[in-house]
């Protein structure tokens, strides 16, 4: 069975981006756009116990309860990916 490939062009900065996260993947660019698209189709669930939490915690930030600041968020993210990756610490 042979699969029709299409050709479409990105700016260079985006093509370089998506080479990177495909190798770091250890996959193609084919293949890693691929599966974004099919995580992009399914539809997002989340549980009435999950959207109680959200609400719970949208509600304290409103209220003036102190956030985690920006910078720290940042410098956590930049580890995704990398051996340095630890999940988010509790409070």
């Amino acid at each position: 069975m042979s699969v029709m490939k299409r050709t479409i062009e990105v700016d260079a900065a985006t093509a370089a981006a998506l080479e990177t996260r495909a190798a770091e993947t250890g996959v193609s660019v084919a293949e890693f756009l691929a599966d974004l698209i099919a995580r992009h189709r399914e539809p997002v669930h989340s549980s009435s116990a999950e959207l109680a939490e959200l609400d719970r915690q949208w509600a304290a930030i409103k209220a003036g309860e102190p956030t985690v600041p920006h910078e720290r968020v940042v410098r956590w993210l930049d580890t995704w990916g990398t051996a340095g990756f630890r999940p988010w610490p509790s409070r």
